[in-house]
């Protein structure tokens, strides 16, 4: 009996619970197993604007879709990218890519319905892309003689294009051809505006002047005065009473609608050369400079707001707003295409009241993302804004210069 409690590894006088043994090493095993439980997912993480889009190469141009979180995107090798983009972290998708182009892409467009894709480029031609695919619809090989800098879509069947010589041509799709054409600029059209009756065609250019084009009637009607440096870009502001042109003097330039021939009013923005600038709100544009900021400013009364974004260090080529006026995005020479939240400006009302600006003063910052700056262009910058709510805003006042710098 003895032999056989020692064989079995048991000693006189020492009792051995091997029930307990067991549910200890089971209620270990349950713990592991509970270790071993993979963790439960974690909710994705929520931005305020999307991520950046990277590219290979310096991007030209950018452009929103109509109705859907999408964005085209044209770049310096010739290729055009399509993304959809969200405020969910890594939910940026790339839906195709497109090589037609053999130079540099230079804009982009979606028509008003969203299903097709325009883009002009450096190598003389037109592209028409299906938005669903990326397939090539149409190919118009030499649209021009000199390279197209500019394209405006004007309707479901009319567009308009500028090249580097500044020759305009306006076409029809229902035809696939150019119903006219005409050089009244002597240097590249960089932008170009169209009226709300689609009536009046208005184009900026690098001789300096703004062109005006009657398209209904087929005809130009004139140039306006020269101005200091090129002209990089047209906007039509204050319900369609204003015009406001960027320059490559960092000026921004304001016309009297019907009074093109002569600017009611000028001002600095104390940046750089203004190479793009998009409609806010009546009265509030964003413009992008080749100081990498891109700035909020409010007309009549003339102030810069503040910074919306900036590429830090690198010319911004372009901005386009979101379908739903939530999204400003930008490409620069840094290779990206960025977002930033402009849902804040509609609220902003910019009193006539100035107080004495600061000295050295920072560009206030209208969004999370942006930043001011310590440099010199940025020096007095800091303008007095109030938000009013809605129901204390006063009615509008007759439009005047009286205000302005």
């Amino acid at each position: 009996m003895a032999a056989s409690m020692q064989e079995a590894g048991e000693m006189p006088g020492v009792s051995v619970n091997k029930d307990s043994d067991t549910e200890e090493d089971g209620e270990e095993n349950d713990e592991n197993e509970q270790d071993e439980e993979p963790d439960e997912p974690k909710e994705p993480k929520i931005r305020e604007t999307p991520e950046d889009i990277k590219f290979e190469a310096i991007v030209n141009t950018v452009a929103f879709h109509p109705t859907r979180d999408i964005l085209a995107a044209g770049d310096l090798d010739g290729d055009i990218y399509v993304h959809s983009y969200s405020c969910v972290e890594g939910g940026n998708k790339e839906l195709w890519s497109s090589g037609h182009h053999l130079k540099s892409c230079r804009e982009v467009a979606f028509s008003h319905d969203g299903e097709k894709l325009f883009s002009i480029s450096k190598d003389k031609s037109v592209h028409i892309m299906d938005v669903e695919g990326g397939k090539l619809v149409k190919r118009i090989s030499k649209a021009h003689s000199d390279p197209i800098n500019s394209m405006l879509l004007i309707d479901e069947n009319l567009f308009a294009t500028g090249d580097d010589s500044g020759t305009l041509k306006v076409w029809d799709l229902r035809r696939g051809t150019a119903f006219m054409e005409m050089k009244q600029h002597e240097e590249y059209i960089s932008g170009m505006a169209i009226d709300h009756d689609k009536k009046i065609l208005l184009t900026t250019s690098g001789d300096g002047t703004m062109g005006v084009f009657n398209i209904k009637r087929r005809r130009f009607d004139l140039l306006s005065e020269f101005q200091n440096g090129d002209l990089t870009s047209v906007a039509i502001m204050k319900r369609g009473k204003k015009v406001a042109c960027g320059s490559s003097e960092g000026m921004i330039y304001l016309f009297n609608w019907d009074g093109f021939g002569a600017t009611s009013d000028r001002f600095a923005v104390k940046a750089e050369s203004v190479d793009s600038i998009i409609p806010i709100t009546d009265s509030i544009l964003c413009a992008a400079s080749t100081d990498g900021v891109i700035r909020a400013i409010n007309l009549l009364p003339n102030r810069v707001i503040g910074s919306v974004g900036q590429h830090v260090g690198e010319p911004i080529e372009q901005i386009a707003k979101s379908y739903d006026g939530h999204f400003l995005a930008s490409c620069a020479h840094d290779q990206k295409v960025k977002f930033w939240d402009i849902s804040s400006l509609s609220a902003i009302t910019v009193s006539d009241y100035r107080r004495r600006k600061k000295k050295g003063g920072n560009l206030k910052s209208l969004s999370k993302k942006a930043f001011g700056g310590g440099d010199d262009f940025f020096s007095g910058l800091i303008e007095e804004t109030e938000i009013k709510k809605p129901e204390e805003k006063e009615e509008e006042e007759e439009d005047s210069d009286s205000g302005s710098d």
